[in-house]
């Protein structure tokens, strides 16, 4: 059974060769199908919610023609902030199961409400949810440490850059809807700054997680790294992590391509220009969707060069589920590419960052480098 958009076909995504905008609307519809009755978006059926991918969907949900459901997804999102500005780190049933405010899921509401105005120019939405916007962003920029990283919480004394690297487009689309509000906010514009730098300086001062590939791409997705640096990171683990015709590894150490990652590497690729690579990433996951547009989250493969265990799996689906964040990635990747090879909707830039304030300037640095006046996009750091 085919989903019917909200919105026309023609308005929708695709990508020429691999999805059509019909099934751009089936996986959107698939995905609004788990949504739970107040709005939330879980990873699964009957799992657990986290703000980050919860708005991931939303993103998706409203590219793929699915706007009441997106819209009430960010209804939900306010409903479980607290008074420091933060969000619980897992919610269960409606209620938090994991108190901790993590500083990366607490920053992306401000990707998503960009991205809302982006495609629908609806400025009594971001008046809405601004309030929230801000608090969360005052949150996160709190948890900077003094090398310029994000701390992952209030309790953990570690920063991660995949998180941090999220953040850093987080404080990017704050700061443009900080203009849209004319409500400047300068101590994210500092703290982007000093982020930025860490990211692309002092990699090693974060906690090592250097066997997960988001690790190795999300710096050049975030924004931070991008140009002759960003190409050069891609190419520094290309053959450890990509697995062709099957997608990316999500650890370096089995034989496990995922669906989110894959897509996601695909859209770092298409920062940096790299459209036919990125698109093929994108073909090559296929074999994850469902007809009725669902993803698995992955696929174990058989390796016989890898020893393993009698009892692990091989070629197959692994988790068994279908994952909300996956078929959001998916789409969210078919509306990048669809600039290129296909259809795309006005918000296909999120994140080529086209439409975010500017890189920050290298300011206010606390790290024992020089501040200077570099930026992402100079020639040290190109954009």
């Amino acid at each position: 059974m085919t989903a019917v958009p909200e919105v026309p076909l023609s308005r929708l995504p695709s990508l020429d060769g691999v999805l059509s905008a019909q099934q751009v609307a089936d996986t959107a519809a698939a995905i609004a199908a788990m949504q739970e009755p107040w709005g939330a978006v879980p990873w699964t059926t009957g799992e657990h919610v986290d703000i980050w991918n919860h708005v991931e969907a939303a993103m998706a949900m409203l590219v793929g023609g699915q706007v009441e459901a997106a819209e009430r997804a960010y209804a939900w999102v306010p409903t479980m902030q607290r008074a420091d500005g933060s969000w619980p780190m897992k919610i269960v049933g409606g209620a938090p199961d994991d108190e901790r405010g993590e500083s990366n899921m607490s920053a992306y509401l401000a990707v998503g409400v960009w991205h809302h105005w982006l495609v629908q120019r609806d400025l009594a939405f971001v008046r809405r949810y601004w309030p929230s916007v801000r608090a969360g962003l005052d949150f996160v920029v709190s948890l900077q440490a003094p090398f310029g990283g994000i701390r992952w919480t209030p309790v953990d004394d570690f920063c991660l850059l995949t998180g941090s690297s999220s953040i850093y487009q987080s404080l990017r689309a704050g700061v443009a809807l900080a203009d849209l509000m004319d409500d400047p906010q300068p101590e994210w514009e500092l703290a982007g700054g000093r982020l930025g730098h860490a990211i692309r300086e002092h990699a090693a001062e974060f906690a090592d997680k250097s066997s997960y590939s988001m690790d190795w791409y999300y710096p050049v997705l975030g924004g931070a790294v991008r140009g002759e640096a960003g190409r050069a990171l891609v190419a520094s683990r290309w053959d450890e992590f990509v697995k062709p015709g099957l997608g990316i590894h999500c650890v370096d150490t089995n034989p496990w391509v995922t669906g989110a990652e894959t897509c996601e590497l695909a859209m770092a690729l298409d920062t940096l220009g790299d459209h036919e690579r990125a698109r093929t990433l994108v073909a090559d996951m296929q074999h994850l969707r469902e007809r009725d547009g669902r993803y698995w989250t992955g696929w174990v493969y058989d390796d016989p060069a890898r020893p393993a265990p009698p009892d692990e799996p091989r070629d197959v689906y692994w988790p068994h589920e279908q994952t909300t964040y996956t078929a959001a990635a998916v789409l969210l990747a078919v509306d990048a590419l669809g600039e290129t090879y296909g259809h795309s909707t006005p918000g296909s830039g999120i994140m080529r960052g086209t439409s975010l304030a500017p890189h920050f300037a290298e300011i206010g640095l606390e790290c024992g480098c020089g501040s200077g006046d570099r930026v992402a996009g100079s020639s040290a750091h190109p954009a």
